[in-house]
């Protein structure tokens, strides 16, 4: 695990070297074991090392025997050993133990074709001096970030937006698009950043620099065909087989490996095949709040330890903890989420990196598997979305008016009746409805606001198309694993675990575990209520049947309560206040009035405010000088 960087002058021009120090200094927090460079003319690669394979061997970049070709590489690629011995049958010779080299040598036997050979999180870059060509990859589900900023001739990459800043030809100015697609989606889509002039290079794609030009691909666009002829018993045991597997590669590393545990049957089970793959004690780590005792899972937590013998560590957040970090966060996240747990990560990452340098996590198993209530709410969708407009648009009408705050429940009401799959999947995601954007917008965003049109499709489209022969259930698992998944909880997850400087690995995201879900019939993810239905059922050969069906409590927080009370200041000074940048995009009598209806009680909007609070933290950080 690492950070890289790097400039790249197609005209041949020779790369400013103090700038890319500048960007290689920006990402020390990735890589506090060691720093690397290479300079040639018109490359420049630099890199921050976090030693976890080869300690003592595997400083980058690493090139090949002729040093022709050079390769940064901030990830891990867990099939190493079976690729080094498959590439020294084609006559390859290595000199480190590191699965860093095992890149250059696929690049040198297949090209291209190499990514597809890997199995892994990762992005990296390789320099080939034969052509004088740059070839940048990110991994199938974007795990690993990598940010991209093109200007004429001249491309500069990062593990990180902070490096590329470091460029003061770099204009630092908000993308009017992106902000609308954040308040659509809850976090900005791949490729767009909230950045004007910064892209994200999109999971499972690469991209081929040459004196020609640049050109952008997917490698990884296997389309999901299910399965019509399947045994139950025979899909528990292919998964389980999969599973332990994806857990046994990922535990490859020259440094202890711990474990995020939370009081659920995912990372309980990662917990059991651990322990199968280890004579020690897997430390693990969890937290909780303060404030939210019915939901905290750190007594559940400890008690799926003390089941497997594990050392156990755990730590409980109070809202002056919260608060000292989320003024600062945004430095770290880069980017703005409406992820309300997301400062809490950090304070998990702080605790874990403290005891080691890798963890596992069982992130990435809902999306795939159905495991979230709105999946629910998408089944039923096709037979009410049929109902007379008439009867849902009442029916939509009168759940708007309960006196009560049920934000999720009018949400849900609202998506279900709209007939187009891909729009109906945007409502789901909106938790600012059209109305309220109505209101809420001004300035640019106002101009660009068409109240017909419930936000932009363009992020999701080319997603949808290519499964658009599924049910809607199975649609939106796919676009949710591709989309929702890695530009909001695995980006949140990389970055805060790297300003601890830890490596996170995620093995139910796997890609052959991810192919195989998806070749599964829906009835297997949601079986009538239940999500995660053949999951659920294949845990139980490593955990109690009370683990396995114990009632879901996601990683519960009491910050809803926090905006009310501890976290009131905050929101004065950032939304209300003349200090606040969020009048140049927001009518600010609107903006008080959501905070007052929050206040009261009248409606659940932590969400909204929550976002609005960190769209201004990001601002402060990245805009005003």
């Amino acid at each position: 695990m690492c950070g890289i960087c790097g400039i790249f002058d197609r005209s041949g021009r020779q790369v400013d070297q103090g700038l890319l120090e500048r960007m290689s200094g920006a990402l020390k927090h990735r890589g506090p074991d060691g720093e690397g460079y290479l300079l040639d003319r018109k490359i420049g690669l630099g890199h921050r090392r976090l030693s976890i394979i080869d300690v003592t061997g595997g400083q980058q970049p690493i090139s090949n025997e002729d040093n022709t070709i050079n390769v940064v590489f901030n990830g891990e690629i867990y099939n190493f050993v079976e690729l080094r011995t498959e590439l020294q049958g084609h006559g390859h010779h290595f000199k480190t133990r590191s699965d860093t080299e095992v890149i250059v040598h696929a690049w040198e036997q297949w090209g291209e074709d190499c990514v597809n050979h890997f199995n892994g999180m990762f992005a990296f870059a390789i320099f080939d001096a034969s052509d004088r060509s740059l070839f940048l990859a990110r991994d199938h589900l974007g795990i690993k970030p990598l940010y991209v900023a093109s200007s004429g001739d001249r491309l500069l990459f990062a593990s990180e937006i902070g490096p590329l800043l470091q460029d003061s030809g770099l204009d630092r100015a908000i993308d009017i698009d992106a902000l609308a697609e954040l308040f659509t989606f809850r976090f900005v889509p791949s490729p767009k950043t909230l950045f004007k002039g910064i892209f994200k290079l999109q999971p499972g794609h690469f991209l081929h620099a040459t004196a020609k030009g640049i050109e952008i691909r997917r490698f990884w666009n296997k389309v999901p065909q299910q399965r019509r002829h399947w045994r139950e018993a025979d899909l528990v045991e292919e998964y389980q087989v999969l599973l332990e597997d994806a857990v046994r590669l990922q535990m490859r590393s020259d440094v202890p490996v711990g474990l995020f545990l939370s009081s659920g049957v995912d990372s309980g089970a990662l917990l059991a095949i651990m322990s199968q793959y280890t004579s020690a004690p897997v430390q693990t780590f969890t937290i909780g709040f303060e404030g939210a005792d019915r939901s905290n899972e750190v007594d559940d937590a400890r008690a799926t330890a003390r089941l497997f013998g594990a050392d156990h560590h755990a730590m409980m957040l109070g809202p002056q903890d919260y608060l000292d970090h989320f003024r600062r966060y945004m430095g770290d996240l880069e980017e703005p989420v409406a992820h309300e747990p997301a400062p809490a990560f950090y304070f998990l990452a702080q605790l874990t990196s403290s005891k080691v340098k890798v963890a596992l996590t069982g992130q990435g198993a809902d999306e795939p598997w159905a495991g979230y209530d709105r999946y629910l709410g998408v089944k039923m969708s096709g037979a009410y979305s049929r109902l007379p407009h008439a009867l849902t648009n009442t029916v939509a009408s009168l759940v708007g008016l309960l006196p009560f705050p049920m934000e999720r429940l009018k949400r849900g009401v609202v998506s279900l009746g709209e007939r187009d799959i891909l729009t109906r999947f945007i409502k789901v995601y909106s938790f600012f409805s059209a109305d309220m954007k109505a209101q809420l917008y001004t300035g640019a965003l106002k101009a660009g606001f068409d109240k017909a049109h419930y936000g932009t499709k363009a992020a999701l489209q080319q997603l949808q198309a290519d499964v658009a022969h599924l049910d809607p259930l199975s649609q939106m698992l796919y676009i949710d694993t591709r989309a929702n998944l890695p530009d909001d909880l695995l980006m949140v997850a990389d970055k805060t675990s790297m300003a601890n400087s830890l490596e996170v690995r995620v093995p139910f995201l796997d890609h052959r575990l991810v192919e195989f879900i998806e070749s599964m019939p829906p009835q297997l993810k949601l079986h009538h209520l239940t999500g995660k239905y053949l999951h659920k059922k294949a845990m139980t050969k490593w955990l109690p049947p009370s683990t396995v069906y114990r009632r879901k409590k996601g990683f519960a927080h009491p910050v809803a309560n926090w905006l009310k009370g501890p976290l009131h200041d905050v929101i004065d000074d950032c939304l209300l206040s003349s200090n606040s940048h969020m009048s140049r995009y927001f009518e600010p009598g609107y903006l008080r009035q959501l905070v007052a209806w929050h206040r009261q009680g009248r409606e659940q909007l932590m969400r909204q405010i929550y976002l609005l609070l960190s769209l201004e933290l990001w601002h402060r950080t990245f805009l005003t000088r």
